[in-house]
């Protein structure tokens, strides 16, 4: 990883004002299209719990189907070894 690099009032007058502002204002952008996003699925959930769906539970698969096959295996393995052991099983 890179050093940053040290700012002094010689480098801080050479910053393109512009061109940080459309870094800024596209982050920005993003930012309020993730929030809308974020809404928008709040509200599948809302709806799934309406029709009777657990919304935790969907939360949970929904995490366990991002994660890739072996390493949920290997992390299923591991609970039931850890439950056993502690006789919750």
């Amino acid at each position: 990883m890179n050093k940053p690099e040290r700012i002094n009032a010689e480098s801080v007058e050479h910053v393109d004002g512009g061109h940080l502002r459309a870094f800024i204002e596209r982050i920005e952008r993003l930012e309020e299209e993730k929030r809308a996003i974020a809404d928008d699925i709040k509200e599948v959930y809302a709806e799934a719990k309406g029709n009777g769906f657990d919304a935790r539970i969907m939360r949970k698969v929904i995490s366990l189907r991002r994660m890739d096959r072996d390493k949920r295996i290997e992390e299923e393995t591991i609970l039931d070894l850890y439950l056993n052991a502690l006789g919750e099983v």
